[in-house]
């Protein structure tokens, strides 16, 4: 969601509203309408976009996933030829640009992922998976003698580290977004030096 830089859709917008107010309030703490009026429509004439609110925790929780994956792919491609070193880099800015970028989603991915319909869970899942193998796969060629189960659980903990940004406070009360970028940089390449000390 954070990846756009022209104007959002009407459906973005909806989204984007919908996932700031379930991550404030909680899913069943936020009626259709109090959605509709964040944008400035009926709650009513949110059913032109959406089958519903369970309609649209699904399409923020997959999409979400969907993307950070896709972004990674891209990334993967891009540095075709380049130091794996650098990779992991690129790999860490996306995660980060993602961490302080779209933090209700980082909440209402912890507090509501159980109340997706099993498929659409199970697609959250798989899609998490690769992205974590993804990663796995660059860590090692940066650490090669850093076991496989050692270097997913390390790229777990990072995730664990990078998503704590909703509990970093209000936004206007972190230093600002470079400084916190570059700290969450320095903290998640120390991570993964630690794992790969023998």
């Amino acid at each position: 969601m954070a990846t756009r830089t022209d104007a959002p859709t009407r459906r973005e917008q909806i989204l984007r509203e919908a996932a700031r107010l379930f991550a404030e309030r909680g899913f069943h703490g936020v009626g259709v309408d109090e959605i509709g009026a964040a944008v400035g429509i009926s709650g009513p004439g949110l059913y032109r976009h959406f089958a519903g609110k369970d309609a649209m925790l699904a399409e923020l929780l997959v999409g979400i996933s969907g993307q950070l994956l896709t972004g990674a792919k891209r990334r993967v491609r891009e540095a075709d030829g380049v130091a794996a070193d650098v990779l992991l880099d690129s790999l860490i800015e996306g995660h980060i640009d993602f961490a302080l970028d779209d933090r209700p989603l980082i909440t209402l991915h912890d507090r509501e992922l159980d109340r997706l319909r099993d498929t659409d869970r199970k697609l959250v899942r798989q899609l998490q998976r690769q992205y974590v193998e993804l990663w796995v796969g660059v860590v090692r060629e940066v650490y090669p003698t850093l076991p496989e189960p050692t270097a997913r659980s390390a790229v777990h903990s990072v995730f664990g580290l990078l998503n704590s940004t909703p509990h970093l406070g209000r936004p206007g009360s972190l230093p600002g977004r470079g400084t916190t970028a570059a700290l969450l940089h320095r903290m998640a390449r120390g991570a993964f030096a630690a794992a790969g000390t023998d």
